[in-house]
């Protein structure tokens, strides 16, 4: 073999080694570049998943404030409502209870309504002698039906008629300007035992504040509901279902039958309720 033919063979086995060379460096430069990319797609999707995630948590904050301040500006509201239903029921009952002083300047159905009070006392604490104290303005009224009281007492009970004492201590007179923020009373008698154990209150003042208590869900309720309420009155309350819904004040096991004027009297008074109601709303 000459060295052309040596030369020939050996530049035939540089090319097939370079390119060899080629293939191998290609096929490297192509398994990294797949490398690379697949490496590259997988850090980018975790960047894309922490920022997701991150998105979903403040979104999830977000929400979380504003149901907190949803319901914070709900309860305001509610306890806006609130206070202004507080506020009306309040002015309803200060209302009825002025309207209670003119149920005094009718003297002869007050004095009805004195020996009634009488009566219905003296059933609740069934003492044979009690002290009765009373306003000085009434103490005429008071005196005039005490016997009668006493028997109707005696009649009903059967029993001897009891010994009332008058207390020359006597129940604050009625609101006045001069005395608006003292101690006041409407009418009506408070009797007690003559030990003073057992006291028994039935004036104006107190008969109201049974009835408010009474009917105070319903004044409430009817408050924020003012389309329930008629132009001449809530529910027209006459004294028969008085009769039936309001039982008379006090404690014990005897039930007593209303009185005809103390039903006319809560009647009157929830009739001032509901029409003051019906005005404000």
């Amino acid at each position: 073999m000459n060295d052309a033919d040596v030369s020939k063979q050996i530049q035939q086995m540089v090319r097939f080694i370079r390119q060899e060379a080629e293939e191998k460096a290609n096929e490297i430069s192509v398994s990294a570049a797949e490398e690379f990319n697949i490496e590259k797609l997988q850090l980018v999707e975790a960047e894309k998943k922490k920022i997701r995630q991150e998105y979903e948590r403040k979104e999830k904050q977000v929400q979380v404030r504003k149901k907190i301040e949803y319901s914070m500006q709900l309860n305001a509201s509610r306890l806006k409502v609130l206070q202004a239903q507080d506020d009306l029921v309040s002015s309803m009952k200060e209302a009825a209870s002025k309207e209670l002083l003119r149920v005094s300047h009718h003297h002869h159905t007050y004095e009805h309504l004195l020996k009634d009070l009488i009566v219905q006392s003296l059933l609740r604490l069934k003492e044979p002698s009690v002290l009765l104290r009373c306003r000085k303005d009434d103490l005429h009224f008071v005196q005039s039906v005490l016997h009668s009281a006493k028997e109707g007492y005696a009649l009903k009970a059967k029993v001897h008629p009891p010994e009332i004492i008058v207390d020359h201590i006597h129940l604050p007179a009625a609101p006045s300007h001069h005395n608006a923020h003292g101690p006041s009373c409407s009418g009506g008698v408070v009797l007690a035992s003559r030990d003073g154990k057992i006291v028994f209150e039935n004036t104006l003042d107190a008969r109201l504040d049974v009835v408010f208590r009474k009917k105070l869900p319903e004044v409430s309720r009817l408050s924020i509901e003012p389309h329930n309420l008629s132009s001449d009155g809530l529910f027209r309350y006459s004294c028969l279902e008085l009769i039936e819904c309001l039982p008379p004040i006090g404690k014990g096991e005897l039930v007593l039958p209303f009185l005809i004027s103390l039903a006319m009297l809560e009647a009157l008074l929830m009739y001032y309720l509901f029409n003051l109601l019906a005005k404000c709303c």
